[in-house]
């Protein structure tokens, strides 16, 4: 069965549309699950402080970013192929140097948890749904929307 995930803007556009293969979060919120997660863009925004770091920081975002995101639906699916652990004790250049380094993206945070998403899939037509807290089982006819638009069968 499909996951769900809420994320807030712009940081749901980055991952279905710039390149953002790791969403950080402060616990293991999807445990041993691997697989597809459908990404929902939250209601609320990132924080301007956090967008201009991380714009900053990744230079993968920013002017990029389209006038006009959606809010409040499903608008892509991803797959999360790994999750490990922070790394809080190492800065990020001993981290990218250690044995986990092959792990490393620009998008992770030294002191989260990383969820390590792969084969990013927009949906044409972005799907309303509530968002909610968690990693979340999707309910199935949403989960049928969702692959429809995207041509993979449940």
């Amino acid at each position: 069965m499909m996951r769900i995930l809420t994320v807030r803007q712009p940081w749901a556009w980055a991952i279905i549309h710039g390149g953002k293969d790791v969403e950080n979060r402060v616990r293991n919120i999807a445990g041993d699950y691997r697989g597809p997660v459908a990404i929902h863009a939250a209601k609320g925004v990132g924080s301007d402080r956090e967008f201009t770091a991380k714009t900053i920081t990744v230079g993968r975002i920013g002017p990029g970013v389209p006038f006009g995101l959606t809010y409040g639906a499903v608008i892509g699916v991803v797959d999360l192929v790994d999750v490990h652990s922070p790394a809080a004790d190492l800065t990020r250049d001993e981290f990218c140097q250690s044995p986990m380094g092959d792990l490393c993206s620009p998008w992770a945070q030294i002191e989260s948890w990383h969820l390590v998403l792969a084969n990013p899939r927009p949906l044409p037509e972005p799907i309303p749904y509530r968002g909610a807290l968690g990693l979340r089982r999707l309910d199935d006819e949403t989960t049928a929307r969702i692959l429809a638009q995207i041509g993979e069968l449940a």
